[in-house]
């Protein structure tokens, strides 16, 4: 039997990434996403929920993500699922963790306070796949940039 592992997901930080190295020099990043749901009550009261995922980035994406992202700011992430599991010191219990590991990520949106234009504009994605230590060295130019921000109509879903 076949199997399917994928995740699609639109939404904001929840914290500042913080970039770190593996021993042999491959960044990763943990970012955590709110994903918000409204829907309406069967009383016909509208409600929202929100659900919190851990994300992990890998090579040049999470050098990315370190870069452009700030709690609060949007961010489309495609992945798969994981399960981390590990035994708690304290209390000796089996514990579980589902978390999603990046393949991409595309940051939406403008930069906060920052205008159109030329100089200082912001990737619009990068790939998520992880660089040996050898190739940080030197890197590639960033991908072109939008200049304008999208609008809620010119999202695919």
């Amino acid at each position: 039997m076949s199997t399917f592992n994928k995740v699609i997901l639109l939404g904001n930080l929840t914290r500042d990434p913080e970039v770190r190295y593996t021993p042999k020099g491959t960044a990763v990043t943990e970012i955590g996403m709110a994903l918000n749901r409204v829907y309406t009550a069967e009383n016909g009261e509208k409600r929202e929920e929100v659900t919190f995922v851990d994300v992990t980035l890998w090579g040049r994406t999470a050098e990315i993500a370190g870069e452009y992202l700030k709690k609060g700011r949007p961010v489309f992430i495609e992945g798969r699922l994981q399960l981390d599991t590990w035994d708690d010191k304290q209390s000796g219990q089996k514990r579980s963790k589902l978390k999603v590991v990046a393949d991409s990520m595309q940051l939406i949106g403008g930069r906060a306070g920052g205008g159109s234009g030329g100089g200082g504009a912001e990737p619009e994605e990068a790939a998520g796949a992880p660089r040996s230590s050898g190739s940080r060295g030197a890197s590639a130019p960033p991908p072109k940039v939008a200049d304008v921000e999208p609008d809620d109509d010119e999202i695919p879903f």
